[in-house]
């Protein structure tokens, strides 16, 4: 079994009960699922879950390179220097991202809106940027665009493999037949 859900932000990926604080166990209910890979509890959407432990291994393993499409609304406007820095690979002092693919995007169509919002500075813009990792360490795309000079705001995981969250509010999920 695979299922697709879109993790809210604030959510944690365990779960396992955390006083005042929203798990996983909130939105499934079905026993002896997993989650494949995780979003910190301030990162939003795709996450996968299964009860098939190599199907699990598979997703969350970077050897395996399947591709996680990364949508940040980043603070002011990249430049064409730090696309071209995120897309050869970022050193982030404990270790150098593997080479991603990273553009300029419009706000994503019928995206959410956050809650909590982010926050609104009148003279600083944001602008989004969607890109394409085949590995996941921790916060690596929050650390990629700040090292570049353009902080993360909001970050929202679109897809892994062929699997993506399209027809998915916040909080709910799917199941879904073919594995990535």
């Amino acid at each position: 079994m695979l299922l697709a859900l879109n993790k809210p932000y604030g959510v944690l990926c365990k779960f396992m009960p955390e006083p005042g604080r929203p798990t996983l166990a909130d939105f499934i209910r079905i026993p002896r699922v997993y989650p494949a890979g995780r979003l910190d509890h301030d990162s939003e959407g795709l996450l996968l879950l299964t009860d098939d432990g190599p199907l699990q291994a598979r997703i969350a393993d970077p050897r395996h390179k399947l591709a996680k499409v990364y949508w940040a609304q980043v603070e002011g406007v990249p430049t064409d220097e730090a696309l071209a820095l995120l897309r050869r690979g970022v050193d982030l002092g404990d270790f150098t991202t593997r080479p991603a693919e990273a553009r300029l995007i419009d706000e994503p169509p019928g995206l959410w809106p956050r809650d909590p919002p982010i926050r609104f500075r009148a003279k600083i813009p944001t602008s989004w940027v969607e890109l394409t990792l085949r590995e996941g360490r921790n916060r690596q795309v929050r650390r990629m665009t700040a090292r570049v000079g353009f902080p993360t705001l909001r970050l929202v995981r679109a897809r892994i493999g062929r699997i993506d969250l399209e027809g998915l509010a916040p909080g709910a999920w799917r199941e879904v037949d073919a594995p990535p």
